[in-house]
């Protein structure tokens, strides 16, 4: 049967792009607790990626609204799109935790639940390269979802060593909440990978 109207694959580049600038972000934010100078800057240029990251989510929900055939369900990809732009906004809200609070000496483990949520991006750059090419999509969700077990076991230590060591009620309030809002982060990386996971079941 000819297709009259051609489905529109260019979702999958708008979705590559947003999976990209994702990546920076969480660069970024390794790259801030690796290296605890420049925090201002370094929390400023997180901002202008999230900001950058609601402008690609903005045209993709534009263009799906323009869009009559879709290369997969619309709610999926309005769900995908949200919920990319959400790992970025906590991103983006962990940063501002330190500059509100100012913190001047976060835990080792604000670093590791970092980089855990840098590894949960690059597993989710790699999944939105392959659903055009009808890849292994699965096999990166599971390891999404491996790391958000590791983040949450990492903050919950990382909270009870705060109760018990930390004699400032204040600050045990500040780094509480930094540690919640990266773990946070991780949760809504393991959203997209259910997200995904829903699209590749009901495409094969």
């Amino acid at each position: 049967m000819i297709r009259l109207i051609p489905r529109d694959n260019s979702f999958f580049a708008m979705f590559s792009a947003m999976s990209d600038n994702l990546i920076a972000g969480a660069r970024t934010l390794v790259g801030l607790f690796s290296d605890y100078s420049d925090v201002g800057k370094k929390i400023d240029e997180i901002h202008r990626i999230e900001r950058e990251g609601d402008e690609l989510t903005h045209a993709i929900l534009t263009k799906l609204n323009q869009t009559f055939i879709t290369p997969f369900d619309r709610e999926d990809i309005h769900q995908l799109a949200s919920k990319l732009d959400d790992v970025l906004d906590f991103i983006n809200a962990s940063g501002a935790r330190i500059a509100m609070y100012r913190i001047t000496a976060p835990p080792p483990a604000a670093g590791e639940l970092a980089t855990i949520i840098l590894m949960q991006c690059q597993e989710l750059q790699k999944a939105v390269s392959l659903m055009q090419k009808n890849g292994n999509i699965l096999a990166h969700c599971v390891e999404i979802n491996r790391l958000e077990n590791e983040a949450d076991v990492v903050a919950q230590q990382a909270i009870a060593t705060l109760f018990e060591h930390e004699k400032d009620p204040i600050n045990l309030i500040k780094i509480k909440e930094l540690l919640e809002f990266l773990e946070r982060a991780t949760d809504k990386a393991e959203d997209v990978a259910n997200v995904l996971e829903t699209v590749v079941l009901k495409n094969t």
